[in-house]
Parts: structure tokens; sequence; C-alpha cells
């Protein structure tokens, strides 16, 4: 495999950290451009020690000259705030950029960096929730790659190399179903925030963790395989699978249908979107096929878990409706991570957002963001 060199945007975060890991086992093949994260400088630092990035940027407000010297005296610029970031968007160097970022701002940053004309590796769902049109538009007006890093996306992209999109009958996302899959509905009332954030299978950060015990990622995830499959969302189906061994499936026309399997480990799909289109020697664990193997497959309860509806009309509506649907989510896990809304109240709040919406039809970028902004003023709003 050719060297390549990477960036990675939000490398203080899981699939950040998780990236370098998986760069630390392949340290001939890749050299760093740039890493960013928002505040966490500490860890920021010692990722700098260790990879020698060109630059660091540093999004959260930065004024401790102290700071700048120590990374100054390692060979790596500081570049600060949101100029900062358009800075490693537009000039950067490097072949890959591994988009793990929080919120609208990695939206806005990946369409500049995707007019420059470099690939990305997507781990940040709000580019495609908010703006899926306008940032597929754009990767092949440059004729570059998106790959998923999400475990769901990244199976089906591989089940998809060598076939058709025409051939398509049904894409299959798989969910854990988070720790309340088999749980009645009046025990949800009742979680707390320590309870939803104890996932059985993954180890995500909170906001992520959230939207799983939601099943909110998944509503995330049908809206952005409709982007980056190019499907219509009646051919987008999720079934809940609670070993998370199966990472999703492909039907195709003829019924044959191929799955994608793995440990659960973010590492397996973040090496692949490193490597693509080739692929690393794995150092994780393995999946034994000589010990016994069980596996379920579970229709969601659309009642217990409303996001998955209100995924399908976001779709439908179009337009501004899913930065709406993502920014609401956004504030509503805020509140709830702080207590002060209970679990049942997150979705509820994302809905009456969605009604309280008006929809622009074809919507700018700034419309786009305009409409998250609003959302999450909104949500909060209706908490004071």
């Amino acid at each position: 495999m050719k060297r390549k060199t990477i960036s990675i945007w939000g490398s203080t975060g899981s699939i950040g950290t998780q990236t370098l890991d998986v760069i630390s086992r392949h340290s001939d093949l890749f050299s760093l451009f740039v890493l960013t994260a928002h505040h966490n400088i500490d860890l920021l630092y010692k990722q700098a020690e260790i990879f020698k990035p060109r630059a660091v940027v540093i999004t959260a407000r930065f004024e401790d000259k102290e700071w700048r010297q120590r990374f100054n005296s390692l060979g790596v610029e500081v570049w600060e705030g949101k100029k900062g970031l358009f800075r490693a968007a537009e000039q950067g160097e490097e072949d890959l950029i591994v988009n793990s970022l929080v919120g609208g701002i990695g939206l806005e940053v990946t369409l500049k960096a995707l007019k420059r004309g470099v690939s990305i590796a997507l781990a940040n769902k709000e580019v495609l929730v908010m703006a899926g049109e306008l940032v597929t538009k754009e990767v092949k007006k440059q004729g570059v790659d998106l790959i998923p890093i999400d475990s769901e996306h990244s199976a089906v992209f591989q089940c998809l190399q060598g076939e058709s999109k025409e051939r398509i009958k049904k894409i299959i996302l798989t969910a854990s179903g988070g720790p309340f899959y088999n749980k009645k509905l009046s025990h949800l009332k009742h979680v707390t925030v320590e309870q939803a954030l104890q996932h059985p299978n993954w180890s995500m950060g909170k906001k992520v963790t959230i939207d799983s015990a939601t099943m909110m990622n998944k509503g995330l995830e049908i809206i952005e395989a409709r982007w980056l499959f190019d499907q219509d969302p009646d051919k987008i189906k999720v079934v809940i699978h609670p070993q998370s061994i199966i990472h999703s499936l492909v039907e195709f026309i003829d019924d044959s249908v191929k799955a994608q399997l793995g440990i659960p480990d973010m590492r397996i799909p973040i090496s692949y979107a490193l490597s693509y289109p080739e692929r690393l020697l794995g150092h994780y664990r393995w999946m034994d096929f000589s010990q016994p193997l069980s596996m379920e497959f579970i229709p969601p309860d659309l009642e217990k878990f409303p996001a998955l509806k209100l995924a399908y009309l976001v779709l439908k509506q179009g337009g501004t409706a899913p930065a709406v649907f993502n920014g609401a989510d956004e504030a509503a896990v805020r509140l709830f991570l702080h207590k002060k809304i209970d679990f049942i109240s997150i979705v509820n709040l994302i809905e009456k957002a969605l009604q309280q919406h008006s929809v622009i039809s074809n919507p700018t970028l700034e419309d786009i963001m305009e409409a998250d902004r609003w959302a999450k003023e909104f949500v909060m709003g209706l908490n004071k």
C-alpha cells in the first residue's frame, strides 16, 4: 500500500483516538498532517509528541502562550479557532481527512475540504444528515471518495464493492438496540443518565451512546444511508441485532444477501477507511467460528423508539427538515445529560421542533446552518 498522509479532525474524541491507535500499528504507512481538538489540549499535546503532525488546531478559546511554545518546540504549528479549522480544510496537504468532529461545524469544513479535492473518511453524522444532497453533489463533482466509518455504513460500503446500485433490493442496517431494546415502554420513563450510558457492546462518546439508547442514531443512519448509497428511503430498513456481529446486510434483486461480520470494535471500519481500497493486517480480536455462535434478529418497536418513524418523515419532507431533526437531537441530548429532562422527552422535543419548523425545500448551506441553530434554540427554549 502506498504511504498516505492523514489529517484527523477531532483527534481527542473516541473515533480520533482509535484512529491514532490504528495508525500507530502501521506507522510505516501513515504520516499526520493536522490534528484538531476543542479543549482537551493535554491529550492533543501528547498526541503531537508521538505523531508529530505539521499543525494542530485548537477550536476553543486559547490564550495560553506557554502551550503554544510547547507545541512549537515539537516543530508543530498551532492554528486557532474556527479560522484555524477552515485553514486546515482549505490549505491541507493530506491524502485523506478523517472527520470525527461533533456538530454542524463538521459540515462547513467538509464542504471546504471537498472543494479542494481531498477524500473524506466520515464519522461525523451531521455532514450527510444535514446536507446530504449538497455534499454528495460536491463529491461527484470533485471525483473524490467519501468513505463511511460508522460500522453499519462501512459494512454496506464493503458489501457493495463490485456491485451496481441498480441491483440493490434492500439495505438492512443492524442496530444493537442499546441497553433498552428488551425493556417495556413504561421502563423508559424512569431511565437515568447513568443507565443510558451503559451500552452493552460499543465504547463510544456520550452523545452517540445516548442516541443509541433512543435509537435516534439509527434514524440518523437511515438518512445517511439514503445519500451514501443513493437509495430511496423505502429500500432502507432497520433490524435489531443485539450481538452486534453482523454490522449490516444488503439484499440484491436476485434475492441473495451479503453481510459484513466482525467483532464490535470501531478500529476495524476505521482501518478499512484508512487503507481503502486495500486492507491492513488486523491486530485486534477475531471471530472464532470454532466456538458456538448465536445471532438474533428482532424488528424494532416503533412505538418504543419513535425516532425511527421521524427519520422517514424528515426524509420525505426533505429540505431543512433533516437539519432540524439533527439539531433538535443535539440540544435534547445535552439537556438529558445535564439531567434537565427525562429520557422519553428527548424524542418528544425533537418531534415538537419538527412540527414548528417551516421547511425550506431547496436550502442553501446558510439555510441549513440557520435551521440547525433554530432547532437548538427552540429545544433549549422549551426547557426554560
